[in-house]
């Protein structure tokens, strides 16, 4: 694949045939001997990776020129701001909202939302700063790799894959569930049931296949065009919301709020870290950034003002729904349908599900352009196919990526359950946005070339104090009922924060926006993220491990070597017998030797290192 001479100069790339070259061209898989020396490499190959670190004008310009074309920048402030309310506003606040105040924490579920929403919002703010200043369609994947470098990016890289394909899954599951309460029939009744497979993956779901597909046909033709049906579809939403609100109200009862906790504070917080999963999908919003006509003004006010209204009306649906129903009979499928046939309105039942309908349906087409632009911009990376980084020159979108993507949605949609999609994809959301705060501390306090050793190591000691005084609060909440442990955790927590505050003085300013209350804003938010982590189940956890693993070996074999490859410069396509390719190629190589480069260090402050590494040296 080959890029123009720094990206300012657009190559036309070739449309994927589907050979060899378009999956593996890097060099170290032209055959099994090169293949070899590859893996005999790994080691110092590894070490490149895990200490290099991308630029903000590698990212914006190299790294996007090899999809080939560009993505259309035509999305305001306004379409961002709907394809956040789309985005979030969907499964989450529909299905989760009754399974976690039946079982999890009654009437209090409003704090859960609270608690979550706080959580989210924090890390809304840390994702504005980047997106406002790296527009890539990379989101967080682009964002890591710039400020803790390609291996760390690249784990979070598999769990973002992991969170988009999960959370359309599950959305896809649960659009069944309104759509067979719409008809007056139970989910199941729309499922083939396998008794062979066990009960959390035997009820297999085709309706969800099919509403992933039609969502697939949708976004591949058009951005703008998925914008223009996501608003007006949010609209109706809204105006359902609004139904759900004042109708609901003129059946409350103050008696059903009694008690208010019945599972007590430990219910509330376990409840907000699976409705955790409510809140997921802002961060598609940032992915959009490279088709948005002013990342600086647009992206701040599309996250923070998307996020503002989703979690009042979540907090307000959540506090209708327990008014409607004691919280021991609302129902875990459809409960907003199901209440209000049991306060005697099942008429509304058919506008609640229809509203559940539009908004699932917008969740699901804003998550799928979502994934499909975290893939790209993977993809660009050569850490998975480089064929998957191909923008059609017609529609201005990623298409392979797209259908990649929506291919594993509708097959782990087809066989998953809700609870088993729900909890998992908490895990690697809250993972990657404390990943996400973690980078913009080290963004703010640390420049190569500029930040001391010195000041380099306090600032490594201080978020690491950060980090482990979190992970024992968490433990703490997971594994105790006491509060000794708090006296011990949470004033290590704030002291790391106040020293990185007083002792280390801040490297960068923001050019255009920036997060406020640094390094305050960014700290709370790896504390809660990590917290939230600590009410998961232990089941969820395993299977959050086991595709970790897969990840490590994938990127051991495959991944590691191909973006290493190409970090260096000898991981492009084939250019004999196509002179634009070649002269491009030969034109990137000479801007290589120009420039100083294009990765750093973290760990020297500098881009050079021996020759077994052979970091890419870098501009700063």
């Amino acid at each position: 694949m080959v890029a123009g001479d720094g990206g300012s100069t657009a190559v036309k790339r070739r449309i994927c045939s589907f050979t060899k070259q378009d999956f593996l061209p890097e060099e170290s898989f032209q055959n099994w001997g090169t293949y070899a020396q590859a893996l005999k490499q790994t080691f110092p190959r590894l070490k490149d990776r895990v200490l290099a670190r991308s630029l903000d004008d590698t990212e914006l310009n190299e790294i996007k020129a090899r999809s080939g074309h560009e993505m259309k920048k035509n999305l305001s402030w306004w379409d961002l701001i709907w394809f956040g309310i789309g985005a979030v506003i969907g499964a989450g606040i529909f299905v989760l909202t009754g399974l976690e105040a039946r079982e999890g924490a009654g009437p209090a579920v409003v704090l859960s939302y609270v608690v979550s929403g706080v959580s989210a919002m924090l890390s809304v703010f840390c994702y504005t700063e980047f997106a406002v200043e790296i527009p890539v369609a990379g989101g967080s994947f682009a964002y890591l790799r710039v400020e803790l470098g390609d291996f760390v990016a690249f784990i979070a890289a598999g769990n973002i894959i992991l969170e988009y394909v999960i959370s359309c899954a599950a959305v896809a599951r649960s659009w069944t569930s309104y759509f067979a309460t719409l008809l007056n029939h139970r989910p199941d009744d729309f499922r083939i049931i396998v008794d062979r497979l066990s009960d959390d993956y035997g009820h297999l779901d085709p309706i969800s296949v099919v509403v992933v597909g039609v969502i697939g046909v949708l976004i591949v033709y058009s951005t703008k065009g998925s914008s223009r049906l996501n608003y007006v579809s949010s609209i109706v939403h809204v105006v359902v919301i609004l139904f759900i609100l004042i109708a609901g109200l003129t059946r409350a009862n103050t008696a059903n709020y009694a008690p208010f906790a019945p599972f007590g504070a430990r219910g509330v917080f376990k409840a907000s870290a699976v409705l955790f999963f409510a809140y997921v999908g802002f961060d598609a919003v940032s992915t959009m950034a490279e088709e948005t006509k002013d990342p600086g003004r647009d992206i701040p006010i599309g996250l923070v003002g998307s996020m503002t209204i989703t979690t009042l009306a979540y907090c307000l649906l959540a506090v209708t729904l327990c008014l409607m129903q004691p919280y021991y009979r609302i129902d875990v499928d459809a409960p907003f349908s199901v209440a209000f046939e049991a306060v005697g309105m099942g008429w509304a039942k058919y506008i609640v599900a229809i509203g559940a309908l539009k908004g699932m349906t917008t969740v699901l087409l804003v998550s799928a352009v979502g994934q499909a632009r975290y893939l790209t911009h993977i993809a660009r990376t050569h850490m998975v196919p480089p064929c998957l980084a191909y923008v059609d020159p017609a529609t201005g979108t990623p298409v392979y990526a797209t259908v990649a993507m929506l291919l594993a949605t509708a097959v782990i949609g087809f066989f998953t359950s809700l609870d088993v999609l729900s909890n998992l994809l908490s895990i690697s959301t809250l993972f990657i946005f404390m990943l996400v705060a973690v980078a913009l501390l080290v963004r703010r306090y640390y420049a190569s070339g500029a930040t001391s050793a010195a000041d380099r190591n306090k600032l490594i000691a201080f978020v690491l104090l950060i980090l482990a005084s979190s992970i024992a609060t968490a433990v703490c909440w997971a594994l105790t009922d006491g509060w000794v442990g708090y006296v011990v955790t949470i004033p290590v927590w704030f002291g790391a924060t106040l020293g990185l505050k007083l002792f280390v003085p801040q490297a960068r300013d923001p050019r255009l926006w920036g997060v406020p209350l640094v390094p305050w804003l960014p700290s709370a938010s790896i504390a809660i993220n990590i917290f939230l982590l600590g009410s998961i189940d232990a089941k969820s956890f395993m299977r959050f491990g086991v595709w970790t693993l897969l990840l490590l070996v994938y990127y051991i074999f495959m991944g590691l070597h191909a973006s290493y490859d190409t970090a260096k410069g000898h991981g492009g396509e084939k250019t004999a017998g196509d002179p634009a390719a070649a002269a491009a190629a030969e034109a990137e190589a000479k801007t290589r030797k120009l420039e100083e480069g294009n990765e750093t260090s973290f760990a020297t402050g500098s881009g050079n290192t021996d020759e077994s590494t052979a970091t890419d040296s870098i501009r700063q």
